[in-house]
């Protein structure tokens, strides 16, 4: 990142308070009003005026009431309400749309998609081509896990209005998860010069990870906070802090992080999450246990549900086995309400059922993910479901190029090591394994136990 933008930082991230998708209560407030989209403030000076001017300052009003602590719920309702008063209000729509994203994002409820499609569909059909409408559909895209599409949409607001923050944000999601890192760099890059602010700020950063550039992805995530002052802005970059220090392997920095996220939002379930698995790798399993159920009790998502039956079988209590076994079966419970409300989940599919299910589900799912894009976790997730499928030969190859951009991570690590013992590739094996571990020990309860015995048996048998 340029040093000039560097320079800029804090004050630019002051000006994107209440930017970011998960400032709902700003968001649906300037949306109400005439002539605003959603994110950012700027963006009204391109779309002008398109709520009926009659309406718009009581259904502003209301929603600025209704959205004083941030109900996203209230928010929605508020909405819901000044549409059928004003049924052609173009903005409001695709605010509805994008509020029912993020309602499905926080609440774990895939059955919201649809009702943003719908949302988007109606703004788009009253204003063909509208910036605000697009936008919000290549946000839903991402979320579906359609990258292709959001990259599409993302596209075609950016050619109503390239100063887009929403776009522009989603252009970087859907190119870094289809594996095309040079060019979200790129647009990272384009993003920063157009729209600095808190979600340009932490993509930028996520990218440089990508590449292996730790250094600078911990100095931008740490100005962005300097300058973040809406509770939802700091509880998103200080768990973005806190996923790269666990990445890392610094598990009390990541606790520091995690709490700095809670305390300004003590329910912000990343936050929550990364706190849990840095409790357990801490030796907290108590904690790290009650800190996952409060988190799968509200959103039941794969990547916690996993987390918790893996706790469960490491801890070995009576009856944890039947209730790790229970959380698995959510995930597949999880992933047919994703299917249903038109989200793709093969990913988390051969994730989870390459360890904890059927490895031949696992590899179906995991190519027909890689199908559709070649991103490092869909290399991993290949390589890993060939391998537990019995076909390690078939796997190496993925396994290497899931940790040929830099990209450091002990679960990629541990795979790789495994498949490469599997292969008879001892030196390399032992080389990947150690890496996991040192990178981070306490990346998995179940992961890093396998690691170590596969490490002691290599060294017993030189």
């Amino acid at each position: 990142m340029r040093v000039a933008s560097l320079r800029r930082f804090s004050a630019a991230a002051r000006r994107s308070r209440g930017a970011h998708l998960t400032v709902c209560a700003a968001l649906l407030a300037v949306a109400m009003t005439a002539g605003a989209v959603a994110v950012g403030g700027r963006d009204g000076a391109q779309s002008g005026a398109r709520a009926g001017t009659d309406a718009a300052p009581a259904a502003g009003a209301l929603a600025a009431g209704v959205l004083a602590g941030g109900d996203l719920d209230a928010g929605i309702r508020a909405l819901q309400s000044h549409l059928r008063a004003q049924p052609r209000d173009v903005s409001a729509w695709a605010s509805l749309g994008i509020a029912y994203v993020e309602q499905a994002r926080t609440k774990g409820d895939p059955s919201r998609y649809p009702q943003a499609e719908r949302a988007f569909d109606r703004s788009l059909a009253l204003e063909s081509g509208n910036e605000q409408a697009l936008a919000g559909r290549a946000a839903l895209a991402a979320a579906r896990h359609d990258f292709s599409g959001a990259l599409k949409y993302a596209d075609r607001a950016l050619k109503q209005n390239p100063y887009s923050e929403r776009a522009l944000s989603s252009r970087i999601d859907a190119l870094v998860e289809l594996g095309r890192y040079d060019e979200a760099a790129e647009a990272a890059d384009t993003a920063d010069s157009r729209r600095p602010g808190v979600p340009v700020f932490t993509r930028y950063a996520y990218v440089r990870e990508l590449h292996g550039d730790v250094r600078t992805a911990r100095e931008v995530l740490e100005r962005a906070l300097e300058g973040a002052s809406a509770p939802a802005d700091v509880a998103y970059v200080a768990t973005a802090l806190g996923q790269l220090a666990w990445n890392q392997g610094d598990h009390e920095t990541a606790l520091t992080h995690f709490a700095r996220a809670l305390a300004a939002d003590e329910n912000h379930l990343p936050a929550l999450e990364g706190r849990a698995r840095a409790q357990a790798a801490n030796g907290d399993r108590a904690g790290a246990i009650g800190t996952l159920e409060r988190v799968v009790a509200r959103s039941p998502l794969p990547g916690p549900l996993v987390a918790l039956g893996e706790l469960y079988e490491a801890r070995g209590a009576d009856g944890d086995r039947t209730k790790a076994a229970d959380q698995y079966a959510l995930v597949d419970a999880q992933a047919a309400l994703a299917r249903a409300g038109g989200v793709n989940a093969d990913l988390d599919t051969a994730l989870a059922a390459a360890d904890h299910g059927d490895p031949e589900t696992a590899l179906r799912a995991a190519r027909a993910e890689w199908e559709r894009r070649h991103s490092v976790h869909t290399a991993d997730a290949l390589a890993w479901a060939l391998h537990r499928s019995g076909r390690s030969e078939e796997a190496l190859p993925h396994a290497r190029r899931a940790t040929a951009t830099g990209y450091r991570n002990a679960a990629f690590l541990h795979h790789r090591g495994m498949i490469e013992l599997a292969t008879g590739h001892d030196g390399d094996a032992r080389r990947s394994l150690t890496a996991a571990l040192e990178l981070n020990p306490g990346f998995s309860p179940l992961g890093a136990r396998t690691a170590r015995a596969a490490l002691e048996d290599l060294e017993a048998a030189r």
